[in-house]
């Protein structure tokens, strides 16, 4: 913590998970202003709009999240709480916009190329004529 004192006013033991908890707090609020520091209608403008769908999606998750967080420091219990279906809620989103990309990031099939590899790639028999005089070409020289 401030200068790694060790406080009386908690266990010894729990010294260095609140450590690593300050730690992550710090983070997360260096992020949010980070975030912050530009405004919403910038950030959106210059992002296609699976992109923007994806920042609200995690800023929404984020807030759920440190909302879930802060019942827990309260004694409230977040499974009983509709914050968890909000959660979940947005886990279809984000699930859906998952597919969404990858169904964009997948190839086009070009039905075309596709056919003729495929009828290329298949064994044709010859035609029974075909045969007949070829053996009779053969037999003649």
């Amino acid at each position: 913590m401030a200068g790694e004192e060790i406080n009386e006013d908690y266990p010894v033991e729990i010294h260095e998970y609140l450590s690593a908890f300050e730690n992550s707090i710090s983070t997360v609020d260096e992020m949010l202003k980070t975030m912050m520091s530009v405004s919403r209608n910038e950030l959106l403008q210059k992002l296609d709009p699976l992109e923007q769908a994806k920042v609200d999606l995690v800023s929404a998750y984020t807030l759920n999240s440190m909302f879930w967080v802060y019942l827990a420091t309260q004694g409230v219990n977040p499974k009983e709480h509709p914050v968890k279906q909000e959660l979940e809620r947005i886990r279809v989103y984000m699930n859906r916009v998952k597919e969404i990309a990858d169904k964009k990031k997948a190839g086009k099939l070009d039905r075309g190329a596709a056919s003729r590899f495929v009828k290329n790639a298949l064994w044709e028999p010859k035609p029974k004529n075909a045969s007949k005089v070829a053996s009779k070409g053969k037999n003649k020289h």
